[in-house]
């Protein structure tokens, strides 16, 4: 029995020391693994509540001796307060080093409508911030209510843009569902590119007639997936914050010149990102095959593939560690690559015929290989022979050789020709995106710069009306039109090509901050009379009849020495001489289009006189044609213009700088002129030559003064009068604003067409 109780104490010890001897083995395996990376300062706080701070972010200073910052920048500064970090006095749920935080950040709410007609204001959240942009991949804005819009604004650097939805219900609540955020109730929309120093307003309609328990608007951006619309919600809205994801850089330049500055944040074994960001700096990234905080003095640090799974290696005894990488071998006297498919044997006679078979074997591939080759060079041509007669080649070549095109030559480019000239579509020499496609700039074989407009869409059904148009377009010699030098018809939608103008484009001109006030009255005549000139050609000169239909300053190019050239046909209608007017869809851009057009669909040379009254407008007064910053009688320029002239306060309306005592008489011509072109009626307008004829009288009446007689002056005196008394009588575009479109954008481009 005591030799019992012996062996039995015995036991007991062997497996208390059996059990160390494991732990021991576990812990020095454990050893052999490197500690976490440093992700803070020495003497930094690295937590604060369960978010972790790592740098270049961080709290106050370090408890070392040297007392340094613990942040980068004042701008990566943040405060713990009671277990609850802040950057500036919003709350930060968690920060990645890869360039995004989640922020808890404020609904703009509530913004409420009574039924007895009395508003609730509600709070306006702002985020200002220069190294912090609105995530747009990890975000959404939504509106909640009934009654509802919102808008998200962004300010940075002089420049404003915004963005919303609306939310109209009219008294139909029991249609709203659950968990959907469709536009009823509640509206949603991404985030646009750049959206930082922002500010979130919501508001509820004034006019509204319907009533509801659920007047209140609330406006918020929230992490996509992380708000779930409930119709409970437009009665009594639960939430004050909501998480939300910033995309944050370091810096303020590119890559290229933050490499040289002091201050480069970019540590040992990383590299700098400036091409995924809608900020200005850059991101830090860890090389591949590295680890850590790549903002961090120490850098990042070689990953041990061999210790982690992320290697293809038999096992550890086969893996060998490489700085940033790993290889896999075999013992000595054994062969093969120590991967876990490759594996190890013995060598013996059998390497020798595998080592030949493999050698047999890549010739074989190789040989495949070019046959395959051969067959995809033969495939491609044929599929560029395809799109060729797709896209209305073979009729080209057959108007071209019935020598239909005898005052110009049309060219048809390649498709490697222009791929070259503009070095494989390099997006760098993009310099212009539209409704049709993009514009490139390039420079032919030849040394010519010219640019490149590759189309979106083409419809099959309109090929030879297309064909006819780069025909008709082709012999255009009109020194005020960009010139149309060819086509290429090889790929699945045709490009075209033009001259290349230089200066930018009179929106540009006008509206660009510093330039605006440089451009004096006698140019902006100068460019109202040579663009004139130039549509009255299009409408009455060309060999069929062309209707721009997308008329504005956007589409009216300069030159070096400011010569006007109209541009954009994509949206251009060819009339037959056997007709006055076109049944098409409404296609063009709000602000310019024709009231009388966007209600019959009937497309008349009067919709392009109409457009051009908006022009003139633009050019006399510096303002945008439709704006949502302005209040709501200005949002129209049109209407507030003619608005302007019914009251006789033309003066006033003009742009600051233009007028003096020797224009004073050209620009109230000019004004009657430009509202003789905004009548309702198209019948009642001028046609576009009387427009070009009466503004080259006016540059006449300029350059000789004698011609301007008191006669003259009294007649002016009258017409404007005339004018204001027709505004007065027969209103103006105010009546005729309910179009069907409701947009809280400033330029809208309608595309209903399959214009090119």
């Amino acid at each position: 029995m005591e030799l019992k109780q012996k062996h039995t104490k015995l036991g007991k010890v062997l497996m208390v020391a059996l059990a160390l001897l494991v732990s021991s083995s576990v812990a020095a395996d454990q050893a052999k693994l490197s500690p976490p990376p440093n992700q803070t300062l020495p003497g930094c706080k690295d937590t604060c509540g369960d978010v972790k701070i790592p740098y270049p972010f961080g709290t106050g200073m370090s408890s070392t001796s040297d007392h340094k910052s613990c942040f980068l920048h004042n701008g990566f500064s943040l405060t713990c307060n009671n277990s609850i970090l802040y950057l500036g006095n919003v709350q930060v749920l968690n920060i990645s080093v890869q360039g995004q935080m989640d922020l808890l950040f404020y609904v703009s709410s509530p913004n409420c409508y009574s039924q007895g007609g009395k508003f609730n204001s509600g709070n306006l959240p702002t985020l200002k911030f220069a190294n912090f942009s609105i995530s747009r991949k990890e975000n959404k804005f939504l509106t909640v209510g009934c009654n509802s819009f919102g808008y998200l604004n962004s300010f940075y650097n002089s420049e404003v843009y915004s963005t919303g939805c609306l939310s109209r219900c009219y008294g139909n609540e029991r249609k709203i569902e659950n968990g959907t955020c469709s536009g009823i109730g509640c509206c949603q929309v991404d985030i646009p590119p750049s959206m930082r120093n922002i500010s979130i307003k919501a508001n509820s309609f004034t006019n509204s007639t319907e009533y509801s328990g659920g007047n209140c608007s609330y406006s918020f951006v929230v992490k996509d997936g992380n708000y779930t619309f409930d119709t409970n919600h437009l009665y009594d809205f639960p939430y004050e914050m909501l998480p939300m994801v910033v995309d944050w850089t370091v810096g303020n330049q590119s890559c290229d010149a933050s490499k040289s500055r002091v201050h480069y944040a970019c540590m040992k074994n990383t590299y700098c990102n400036d091409k995924d960001t809608d900020l200005l700096g850059y991101r830090c990234i860890c090389n591949e095959g590295y680890e850590g905080n790549p903002y961090h003095p120490d850098g990042c640090r070689d990953i041990d593939e061999c210790k982690t799974s992320n290697n293809t290696c038999l096992s550890e005894n086969n893996c060998h560690n490489t700085d940033g990488s790993y290889k896999c071998f075999c013992p000595k006297g054994q062969s093969g690559d120590g991967t876990k498919n490759g594996g190890c044997h013995r060598r013996d006679i059998v390497t020798q015929v595998v080592i030949g078979t493999g050698a047999g074997f890549i010739l074989l591939i190789v040989g495949i290989s070019s046959l395959y080759l051969i067959y995809e060079k033969r495939k491609l041509i044929k599929l560029k022979e395809k799109f060729f007669k797709q896209n209305g080649g073979i009729i080209l070549q057959q108007r071209l050789s019935a020598g239909e095109n005898t005052s110009q030559s049309t060219t048809v480019f390649s498709a490697e020709q222009l791929k070259k000239a503009t070095n494989n579509y390099d997006e760098s020499l993009i310099i212009g995106r539209g409704g049709y496609g993009t514009v490139y700039k390039g420079i032919l074989s030849d040394k010519r710069i010219v640019a490149i407009k590759k189309s979106k869409i083409v419809d099959q059904s309109q090929i030879e009306q297309f064909i006819n148009e780069v025909i008709v377009l082709s012999q255009i010699n009109h020194r005020n039109v960009v010139k149309l030098l060819g086509c290429c018809l090889e790929t699945e939608v045709p490009s075209l090509v033009y001259e290349f103008v230089n200066n930018g484009t009179l929106f540009d001109y006008i509206h660009k901050e510093g330039k605006a006030g440089n451009v004096p009255w006698k140019t902006r005549l100068r460019i109202a009379a040579e663009a004139a000139g130039a549509l009255s050609y299009l409408h009455s000169a060309a060999s069929i009849p062309i209707i721009h239909r997308d008329v504005k300053t956007a589409n009216i190019l300069l030159d070096d020495s400011y010569t006007t050239k109209v541009s954009d046909f994509g949206a251009s209608r060819l009339v037959p001489l056997d007709q006055t007017e076109l049944a098409t869809m409404v296609q063009g851009t709000i602000g310019y289009l024709d009231p009388e057009y966007m209600q019959t669909s009937q497309l008349t040379e009067k919709s392009d006189v109409y457009s051009f009254g908006v022009v003139l407008v633009e050019l006399l007064t510096g303002e945008k044609p439709l704006c949502f910053d302005r209040s709501e009688e200005k949002r129209s320029l049109a209407m507030h213009f003619l608005s302007c002239l019914r009251e006789d306060r033309l003066f006033e309306v003009l742009q600051f700088g233009i007028l003096n005592v020797e224009n004073k008489e050209e620009i109230k011509e000019v004004a009657i002129l430009a509202t003789k072109c905004l009548r309702l009626r198209g019948e009642e307008r001028p046609s576009m030559k009387e427009v070009a004829m009466e503004l080259d009288g006016i540059r006449l009446m300029e350059k000789h003064p004698w011609i301007n007689t008191d006669v003259n002056l009294e007649e002016t005196h009258y017409l404007l009068h005339e004018a204001s008394s027709s505004i007065r009588e027969h209103g103006d575009s105010s009546s005729h604003q309910n179009t069907g479109y409701d947009s809280i954008k400033d330029h809208v481009l309608i595309d209903f067409d399959d214009g090119r």
